[in-house]
């Protein structure tokens, strides 16, 4: 059984800033430094788009994983799907809405995270959604989203 979950963020940025920065490897990476993040193939620098690719080795849990997403839906500056290809879950998909708050110039813009995901290996997994993985992917989400809403202060 799939988890999902929905992270509602507001940012005081045009929609067409908070878009590109959340494209960018170099800011994840940075956002996520806490867990030792690094690129170990795929786009290295800047931002992605449509059919990018990205391999993420981090630490999690005390072990070291490694995560291969695709850009598999674009449609900029209003949406964009990240999925795994390759990595420790039975399925994951990231959606990223964003919707521009006002006019320019002092626009704001509000991001709509949906995440739907599977652990691997069938009922113990299942067990790990429910008792902690689900919590913690939601505050993995937030933790970057916080980390971009500072980026526009």
């Amino acid at each position: 059984m799939a988890v999902s979950f929905t992270v509602a963020t507001e940012f005081d940025a045009p929609v067409d800033d908070v878009f590109q920065l959340s494209l960018d490897v170099d800011f994840h990476k940075n956002s996520f430094s806490f867990s030792g993040e690094e690129i170990v193939d795929g786009v290295s620098e800047g931002g992605m788009v449509l059919g990018d690719s990205v391999t993420w080795r981090a630490k999690h849990f005390g072990f070291w994983w490694e995560l291969t997403s695709i850009i598999s839906a674009y449609n900029p500056p209003s949406f964009f799907v990240d999925e795994q290809t390759k990595g420790p879950f039975g399925s994951f998909r990231h959606e990223h809405h964003f919707s521009p708050l006002g006019e320019l110039p002092n626009q704001r813009t509000s991001l709509i995270d949906v995440v739907d995901f599977e652990a691997p290996f069938g009922f113990i997994g299942t067990i790990a959604e429910r008792v902690f993985l689900r919590w913690y992917m939601r505050r993995l989400i937030i933790t970057r989203n916080q980390a971009l809403v500072a980026s526009f202060i």
